[in-house]
């Protein structure tokens, strides 16, 4: 990701609990930021979840 306000040990805990499938708001509650930068954070891992995906996909045509 790009530079961020967040420490580094809380955006690892944020992957953490995206992985584990926990909701952005009681992520943000275990990591102690705000649940607006969560869901934020956990949006943005999502998009580049399906760039990563769109990448891969071979050419048609």
């Amino acid at each position: 990701m790009r530079k961020s306000l967040l420490s580094q040990a809380k955006q690892d805990r944020l992957i953490k609990h995206f992985i584990s499938g926990s909701t952005a708001r009681s992520a943000a509650a275990l990591v102690g930021v705000n649940r607006n930068t969560a869901a934020y954070y956990f949006q943005h891992l999502r998009q580049l979840i399906c760039q990563a995906i769109e990448d891969e996909k071979p050419f048609y045509g």
